[in-house]
């Protein structure tokens, strides 16, 4: 403890006006700070119990100055009666400063999980617009989020959120709309999620399914009928073929390459030229258009080279642009089939589903060559740790197989089974 000064009076302190720390006594630490400005303070100066080692290596107490407000404003006696409570704070082991430090600290821990889950799920869907590989995407992720969870959840703060609060904004969609309420499920568990890992709540999520919301709900996938998208029948592709074939305009094109591709809109729609190697005949899709976020080379059948051909030639911009030179809205495509009549019998992504049967019934495709020409994801672990080639030969061999069979007049297209395992490299 320091020594105490000599006890200043009222006015020896009124008069202390040079620049430094005055001890002005009766409170040991007791110092009148004066600024060059003029600025006067109290501050009590104590030394910690904790040591710490200087570069020299000789240890040292941790020293520190506790304000204890302005001069004049703070008198003379009332600057002694805080110094004073201060003290006896030390003397019973508190240190006033650190105790402060974590009052502090705890009020922001109290701020920082009065988070509503409005705003958490905003900034999730930011993170997800980072991550997705459409607009559309991020767009379902609010969407289904504003109509579904926010009128339940979106004003509480996500630190007081529970599993019978859960459960109430998802009763009302539970049973009449189970894919729906399946996939709000899963997001607010991740915005639950983000919040817990940023520090705005604690303990297990009240969103989990498993040990968790599978003892209050029903499972979905037990009380919801099974949907598919509609595709067209294997045998009438040829037929629709020939008539989508006639249209020139490019929207029918986009839909064409599609079908001869085996890929998803989205991927058609912001196909761009500096990705097409005519010549080499392959379609490289940048990963971030494509739903597994990686790189996929698409093999081009003779009849999409030729397509492409058709189309004005450039050396970089969209493939199938519209008549102000941006990017065909899927509407287009789905117009397409309004115009020809085929809307009820299938939808644009229906055309995979078509592939896959015709790949299934009418060829030998082995089923990890089928998955790779839609690039799905290898589902085996194991197996797509090892995986290295992405099968481009054999993927070649069918995409100008199926399409062979698209062009096939209709009377001509039986259920012959084409094979496609001839010897090759890879």
């Amino acid at each position: 403890m320091p020594k105490k000064a000599h006890p200043l009076s009222a006015l020896e302190v009124k008069r202390l006006t040079t620049p430094g720390f005055h001890a002005v006594g009766d409170v040991a630490g007791l110092l009148l700070r004066v600024d060059k400005s003029g600025a006067r303070s109290w501050i009590l100066r104590y030394t910690t119990g904790e040591t710490r080692l200087a570069q020299s290596g000789k240890p040292y107490k941790v020293r520190r100055d506790h304000g204890l407000g302005g001069y004049p404003d703070t008198s003379l006696a009332m600057a002694r009666d805080k110094a004073r409570k201060v003290r006896e704070m030390l003397a019973e082991g508190i240190d006033p400063l650190s105790q402060k430090k974590a009052a502090q600290q705890a009020r922001l821990a109290a701020e920082r999980r009065r988070l509503t889950f409005a705003q958490a799920a905003e900034a999730v869907i930011k993170v997800k617009q980072a991550e997705a590989s459409s607009p559309r995407h991020s767009q379902q992720w609010r969407q289904s989020l504003e109509a579904y969870a926010l009128p339940e959840l979106g004003a509480m703060s996500v630190a007081d959120i529970e599993l019978v609060h859960v459960k109430q904004a998802l009763e009302p969609i539970w049973q009449s709309k189970p894919t729906t309420a399946a996939r709000v499920r899963q997001r607010i568990e991740s915005v639950l999620a983000w919040a817990t890992a940023h520090g705005h709540r604690a303990g297990p999520n009240p969103a989990a399914w498993k040990g968790n919301l599978d003892a209050v709900l029903p499972a979905t996938a037990k009380i919801m009928k099974k949907a598919h998208h509609r595709a067209m029948p294997i045998d009438d592709m040829p037929a629709f073929w020939a008539r989508l074939s006639e249209r020139g305009d490019t929207a029918s094109k986009a839909l064409a390459f599609t079908i001869l591709t085996g890929s998803r809109s989205g991927e058609v729609l912001g196909a761009r030229w500096e990705e097409i190697d005519v010549a080499g005949a392959v379609w490289t899709v940048p990963p971030e258009r494509m739903k597994g976020r990686r790189e996929h080379r698409v093999p081009l059948a003779p009849a999409a080279v030729e397509l492409l051909r058709s189309l004005p030639l450039a050396d970089e911009g969209l493939v199938f642009p519209n008549k102000m030179g941006r990017k065909l809205c899927d509407r287009a495509l789905i117009n397409v089939l309004d115009d020809m009549g085929d809307r009820e019998r299938t939808t644009v992504h229906g055309f995979r589903s078509s592939l896959r049967d015709w790949m299934a019934e009418r060829t030998a495709t082995p089923h990890d060559v089928a998955e790779m020409v839609l690039a799905h994801a290898i589902g085996n672990q194991a197996e797509a740790a090892y995986r290295r080639g992405d099968l481009l030969p054999k993927r070649t061999r069918v995409m100008k197989q199926w399409a062979a069979f698209l062009a096939t007049p209709a009377s001509a297209s039986g259920k012959k089974v084409t094979a496609i395992r001839k010897a090759s490299t890879e």
